[in-house]
């Protein structure tokens, strides 16, 4: 059985650095907390609630003077702004790309356009993006973007991890209801490059793994484009998920992962799969 796993699987440089931000803080200072999952990962959640990094649920569960991890998704302003007169130490760990987005939606607004987003309605990530502007609308699929009333003037970005195919999709029937219509592309791209990677990896392979937490809109967003190339494709959270019976008569197997799986994932799942069979 020959095994291949895609250049790019796993951790984006924003998760990355946000879980070694944690890390690091929580080691020189002994406790960080992180306002809900720093990233969409239950493991690395443990990892790093063993490390002194908590999730807490409120900014009134952080002790005073005590200091505040923002997460890789970003954050609403009002977070912002009431964790600043509470007087807590701020560490923003929001993935750059994502400051980005948030900064186009601004400059989109000021130009007085309505301003759309494509994305996962109730996502972290939407759901911060969305707060930069009044009254954003969010759209998640062709369906809704098909009930859109007619907009003269609109501003559009979209979910940094979204599918490219499903932005086209939406795009193309905003263009007949938007008068002035500015798209930016927001669309990360080491998400790009991992979706490109999946789309050739499933079509030469027996089985696709895609590996990642079910509370990922990623990781399930490149489950589900993989399964529309290789209807052999599972996804899995970790080792103890895989079956032997998928790997029966198969000769080769691809790997990938999303944005917010670390690598010990990778590496155990792949020496899990070596153990079931003959690997070349």
């Amino acid at each position: 059985m020959k095994i291949i796993i895609a250049k790019n699987a796993g951790y984006c440089f924003g998760v990355r650095d946000a879980v070694n931000m944690a890390n690091d803080i929580a080691k020189k200072e002994g406790n960080v907390y992180m306002l809900g999952d720093i990233v969409h990962n239950e493991r690395v959640v443990d990892d790093l609630n063993n490390a002194g990094a908590k999730v807490v649920n409120s900014l009134k569960d952080v002790p005073e003077n005590g200091t505040v991890l923002f997460r890789a998704h970003g954050t609403k302003n009002d977070i912002w702004e009431e964790a600043e007169k509470m007087s807590l130490s701020i560490k923003d760990a929001t993935c750059p790309l994502v400051h980005k987005i948030h900064e186009d939606v601004r400059n989109l607004y000021k130009e007085g356009r309505k301003i759309i987003v494509i994305g996962d309605h109730g996502h972290d990530e939407v759901v911060a993006i969305a707060d930069q502007a009044k009254n954003t609308i969010v759209i998640s699929n062709p369906e809704e973007a098909l009930d859109l009333k007619r907009i003269r003037k609109a501003g559009i970005v979209c979910q940094s991890t979204q599918a490219i195919e499903n932005v086209q999709e939406i795009i193309n029937i905003l263009m007949t209801k938007i008068f002035d219509l500015r798209f930016v592309n927001t669309i990360c791209y080491p998400t790009k490059r991992n979706q490109e990677q999946i789309k050739d990896l499933a079509k030469i392979v027996d089985i696709m793994i895609i590996i990642g937490s079910f509370t990922s809109a990623n990781s399930k967003r490149l489950t589900s484009l993989s399964k529309d190339l290789n209807s052999n494709t599972f996804q899995v959270t970790g080792e103890e998920d895989l079956k032997e019976k998928w790997f029966e008569n198969c000769s080769s197997v691809g790997i990938s992962a999303g944005a917010s799986t670390p690598d010990y994932l990778i590496k155990n799942i792949k020496n899990k799969i070596k153990r079931m069979g003959q690997v070349i």
